[in-house]
């Protein structure tokens, strides 16, 4: 357990002289299986290599490069800015209405694109410019996009939620039947951190002009593609049509339709849409595989079932144990990326909180959504730092001040399925029994 321990602190001192989290799991891994057959590195690579291969022959895993060709198509295609349209339709013209459109408008693109950084930066390309023009303030415009581009990693289908079940070896189908009212309830607290703040500061976010009924019916005609690939994609998985790789494939072959319908499919698109989700799904493998070594490492050590005897000999609580993970997550969230993060702890974890008799389907829920709160806590928040990268005139220090009330939304939201367990597993019950 000692060498476990001291594993993990390499890691993350690894991790804060900016190695990347791959190449430091996978080293510390190595070497620390090779300490624990007195330093017999061949052993070690053998058992590493042999757990590489055994996981990249697993079919399941196929469901993340085709989910990411989906998402980068469907970002391809106009989308966005449709998306946008018509949340503006439908509440542009209240007070703040721009801000909640973009809410609305960002859970809507991270439920078909899977990821939170590409949902920030897609849908702050188009919203920002918008909401500067109607006068926004520039704390609130940036907030919504910051906050709202976290659902990409919740909402179904979510990679977040892939990698967890591949690290634990749960159920994806279930995991994105228990995703989807949490960040159903994360929109809809987001939208009232909207309406807090503009009744603080009505002049942060004016009132728009509301649309006729023909425009109205128009913007919504906009978002027909992508309600439907949606509803085909996850009503095929809930219902038990066809799995989730099936319905990656099927996903993406209808973004590809969906692109082509739109006379944008050319062959440069096509290259430029392959290449970068082979790129992307490279580096998502690279951790994925770099963590199952160093999982490998911590297990053969016996860190989770130290950690379980020196739990159960203090006689804690389960549930207090559990919120020190939660408060040790809240810690981490502020100096670690989020996905480094969540590969470097649930092997550590879970196993612990699997003793105690929790749901791992739950948990990972709660993991997730730790994680999306990670994308916005100073110092990291990767989602603020990816808007100011955008914008230039932007400052961390306004997103971060604007994205406060976000972040207690966030955290009311975390607490609430903490201690209302029905929230994440009420429907993957009534769906699978």
């Amino acid at each position: 357990m000692i060498s476990a321990l001291i594993g993990l602190t390499i890691v993350l001192l690894l991790c804060v002289l900016r190695m990347p989290l791959a190449y430091a799991m996978t080293l510390v891994g190595v070497v620390g299986y090779a300490s624990l057959l007195d330093f017999n590195f061949t052993a070690a690579l053998t058992i590493s290599a042999r757990r590489i291969v055994d996981t990249l022959q697993d079919p399941a895993l196929s469901v993340i490069p085709l989910f990411i060709l989906m998402g980068n198509l469907i970002s391809r295609s106009g989308m966005s800015v449709e998306l946008f349209r018509a949340s503006n339709a439908l509440v542009g013209h209240h007070r703040g209405g721009m801000a909640m459109a973009t809410i609305t408008a960002c859970g809507g693109f991270s439920a078909i694109c899977g990821s939170s950084l590409a949902t920030a930066a897609t849908m702050g390309q188009v919203a920002i410019p918008s909401m500067r023009r109607f006068g926004y303030a520039d704390s609130l415009a940036s907030a919504c996009i910051a906050a709202g581009g976290t659902l990409g990693i919740l909402i179904p289908p979510s990679v977040a939620l892939i990698i967890y079940g591949i690290l634990t070896e749960q159920s994806i189908r279930e995991l994105f039947a228990a995703g989807f009212v949490p960040g159903v309830l994360g929109i809809l607290m987001y939208l009232a951190a909207v309406k807090y703040v503009v009744w603080r500061s009505p002049e942060a976010g004016p009132r728009g002009h509301e649309m006729t009924t023909q425009q109205k019916c128009e913007a919504y005609k906009g978002i027909a593609g992508i309600a439907s690939l949606f509803t085909v994609i996850m009503g095929g998985i809930y219902l038990g049509v066809f799995t989730p790789t099936e319905a990656a494939g099927i996903g993406s072959f209808g973004a590809l339709v969906i692109v082509y319908l739109r006379d944008l499919l050319t062959k440069k698109l096509l290259k430029e849409v392959l290449f970068e989700t082979a790129v992307m799904s490279a580096k998502i493998f690279f951790v994925v595989l770099g963590a199952l070594i160093f999982s490998n490492f911590i297990n053969r050590a016996g860190l989770p079932e130290g950690l379980v005897h020196f739990l159960t000999t203090q006689d804690f609580q389960p549930m207090l144990v559990f919120l020190m993970i939660i408060v040790i997550y809240l810690m981490l969230g502020t100096v670690l990326e989020s996905m480094s993060m969540m590969l470097l702890t649930v092997p550590v974890f879970y196993p612990v909180v699997q003793s105690m008799g929790f749901d791992l389907i739950w948990f990972g829920i709660v993991v997730v959504v730790v994680t999306e709160i990670s994308l916005i806590t100073p110092p990291v928040g990767m989602n603020v730092f990816v808007l100011s990268g955008m914008f230039k005139d932007l400052d961390n220090r306004t997103v971060f001040r604007g994205v406060m009330p976000f972040w207690v939304a966030d955290m009311v939201r975390l607490f609430a399925i903490i201690f209302i367990p029905a929230l994440a597993l009420g429907l993957p019950n009534f769906l699978y029994g």
